[in-house]
């Protein structure tokens, strides 16, 4: 069994936090690629500056004071920088207005709240909630073949309401 020996310069001791530097940077980081970036950015700033460390400190807080450090003087750098686009694909680069997705929004909002209430409650249940027809059924008091039928009158309905060529006319028999 080897015996570990007192680090003389501080290098090991920094090495051997580097678990634990990964770690961390996965909370700034979605992609492992790039935590492993800034945990190598870290390191290599932390054995630049090992002068700088106090001994008698917490190693593991100094690394990561680093690692915050660098990520947040990244971010702003980000921030400032824009990556360049090719001319040609400035024309391409174009954001579709949002306006026809917000007027359908409240479209289909009036639509829902024309509904007869026990319709409107079995989609709300059923589709939106994504509760089973069974625990609908317990909800509403009613068997669950009465919330099948109710969920396709309310979607038959809904799409009538919202002139989708898909939906066909009801007849006047209620559930």
């Amino acid at each position: 069994m080897a015996q570990q020996r007192p680090s003389t310069n501080g290098r090991d001791d920094v090495v051997e936090y580097i678990p634990a530097l990964r770690a961390f940077a996965r909370i700034f980081c979605r992609q492992p690629e790039e935590a492993d970036d800034l945990v190598q950015e870290t390191l290599m700033k932390a054995l630049a500056n090992l002068d700088k460390y106090e001994p008698g400190t917490k190693m593991k807080s100094w690394l990561f004071t680093i690692m915050r450090n660098t990520y947040c003087t990244r971010a702003k750098k980000n921030k400032r920088e824009s990556v360049g686009v090719d001319e040609s694909m400035v024309e391409k680069l174009v954001t579709q207005p949002s306006q026809e997705w917000s007027v359908h929004a409240r479209e289909v909002q009036s639509a829902l709240e024309s509904l007869p209430v026990h319709h409107r409650e079995i989609l709300v249940l059923v589709l939106m909630l994504g509760e089973t027809y069974e625990d609908a059924a317990e909800i509403c008091g009613c068997p669950v073949g009465t919330v099948k039928s109710r969920l396709n009158r309310a979607r038959r309905q809904l799409l009538l309401a919202l002139n989708e060529p898909e939906a066909q006319p009801l007849d006047s028999v209620d559930a």
